[in-house]
């Protein structure tokens, strides 16, 4: 890619913002160097607010996902605040899984080889592992390290708790309560949640008194200003790039593909990933190239007005809503590449900017004759709320192509579903006995149409939570305040048991039997 061109793209890669530098933010040069060598040279809005908090020694409470600048929002200060001397616990970590704890653990020991502080992250391979000063992992790891005398967390300064959304869904805040009570009451704290639902919100009463909120509240409903379209990808940004130009490209209405990145050298890498794949990139406007990439959109835009068929990709989920309007205000097509742990930021972003999230699936490989059970699986990705999931499946993501990871779940899935075996001349009986059809109990739950309950959130809700299978569920009736539902006797205590103290829709959940059938007894806990 020529100088000329660059020249033009570093002009457009300082939009206009109070704050340019980390070092405004009175970050250490060594680590605002750190910072810069990672591509992260402007402080988010979410780094420009939560850095002067936590450098001052607030507790905080931060509804913000990953796509953010979240992760770079905490460990600056605690970077800047922990003595790296010692061989004692200094900072602790939790997070949702250990992969998101060795992934983490990876983007602060980059940061931490300038200030000099040791890191480590349990489940997988690091040096000095019980002798780091910042520890990452989750809480079952590390109470299994507490109970076995290798961890001990008197000495903690700084304490994390990552994604609280997904420890929530994956039944482990629990177990985060009981790695609390060997955290120092004078331990600053942090908790990053999106969403944050009622139990979220209780936790964060509770143990993380006089914390500050950011946001502080919620904003004034945005104006509707369309629709933004996602696609998820677990592969390299690059590569998700590439397919979506030559699916894009092919369609003769579309001329020009403006590709949006962070920073100067994540374009120039994506600029030549392209090119080396034979599609030309110059800078936006130039009608000699099909590919324009951009960094800042208020120069982009001017760039490329009057243009028609230019269809925008945001190859980097934009940071905070501004960003998310700047770059799709440009034109009405478009699609953000996301990844599965980025997605809660973009929905939030979306609703505050006003604009609703949508799917922007990649084209089908080979056509699928299983119409009913594909609508079924569409009807699961619009209804129910199955991002905590993404995270957690995001390891495999990272191994396999997600299609495999969807197709060996749909096999467990089917070879988990009752199968009618078709009945053989042998196994006839002479005499008539009728099909014994199923007794089903009807279930009273706490939330209803007023908490935005859909049929498919109790649904995933009740299958995701207590394991039994989609069949043994009957009618689900949603109402203003309450929910019934059917399901067979067998699985009855079951399902109360795995729903009561839950969250649906960011409401505690009180599970109980309706009322008992006519003519027949409650059924006895065999317990």
């Amino acid at each position: 890619m020529s100088l000329a061109i660059w020249g033009d793209l570093a002009l457009a890669s300082r939009p206009s913002k109070l704050v340019e530098t980390f070092e405004e933010l009175n970050v250490a040069p060594e680590l605002t160097e750190a910072l810069a060598s990672e591509g992260i040279e402007q402080p988010t809005q979410l780094q420009e607010t939560v850095i002067p908090i936590l450098s001052k020694g607030n507790n905080l409470a931060i509804a913000a996902a990953p796509g953010s600048g979240l992760m770079v929002s905490w460990a600056v200060p605690i970077l800047e605040r922990l003595d790296p001397e010692g061989d004692t616990v200094g900072a602790l970590v939790l997070t949702a899984t250990p992969e998101a704890a060795d992934r983490l653990g990876e983007s602060i020991a980059r940061l931490s080889m300038v200030s000099g502080h040791s890191v480590a992250a349990l489940g997988s391979p690091w040096s000095l592992l019980h002798h780091a000063r910042i520890i990452l992992g989750t809480p079952e790891a590390v109470l299994k390290e507490v109970a076995e005398g290798n961890l001990n967390l008197s000495s903690v300064k700084s304490f994390v708790l990552d994604q609280a959304q997904v420890l929530e869904r994956l039944g482990t805040l629990d177990q985060v309560e009981q790695v609390m009570d060997f955290i120092p009451a004078e331990a600053q704290r942090v908790i990053s949640s999106l969403p944050t639902s009622a139990s979220v919100s209780d936790f964060i009463s509770r143990h993380f008194r006089r914390a500050v909120k950011i946001p502080s509240a919620d904003s004034a409903p945005a104006p509707n200003r369309g629709q933004v379209r996602f696609r998820v990808s677990s592969a390299q940004k690059e590569e998700a790039a590439l397919a979506i130009a030559a699916e894009m490209l092919a369609d003769q209405t579309i001329r020009h593909l403006l590709l949006f990145c962070r920073s100067e050298d994540r374009a120039a890498d994506l600029g030549d990933y392209l090119t080396l794949h034979g599609y030309t990139a110059g800078a936006p406007g130039d009608t000699s190239v099909p590919i324009w990439l951009g960094i800042d959109a208020l120069t982009a835009r001017t760039s490329a007005d009057g243009i028609d068929g230019v269809f925008v990709v945001s190859c980097d989920v934009p940071v905070d809503p501004d960003a998310l309007d700047r770059r799709h205000g440009i034109s009405p097509d478009g699609v953000v590449i996301v990844r599965p742990r980025e997605l809660a930021h973009l929905k939030s972003i979306g609703k505050t900017t006003g604009y609703e999230t949508v799917p922007f699936p990649p084209p089908a490989a080979t056509p699928n004759s299983l119409q009913q059970l594909r609508d079924s699986i569409e009807s699961a990705i619009k209804e129910v709320d199955n991002e905590a999931y993404l995270s957690v499946l995001e390891p495999l993501f990272e191994r396999y192509d997600p299609t495999e990871v969807a197709s060996a779940a749909l096999a467990l899935f089917r070879q988990r579903s009752p199968q009618t075996k078709p009945e053989s001349p042998a196994t006839r009986q002479s005499n008539y006995e009728p099909i014994m059809t199923p007794v089903w109990a009807k279930l009273f739950l706490s939330v209803g149409e007023r908490d935005g309950l859909t049929p498919g959130d109790m649904l995933g809700a009740i299958i995701g939570e207590s394991g039994v299978e989609g069949s043994s569920v009957g009618k689900i009736d949603i109402r203003e305040s309450h929910s019934v539902v059917e399901v067979h006797d067998t699985v009855a205590h079951k399902v109360i048991k795995a729903l009561n103290g839950t969250s649906i829709r960011g409401r505690a959940v009180r599970a109980d039997f309706d009322r008992p059938r006519k003519g027949k007894p409650r059924v006895q806990d065999p317990q």
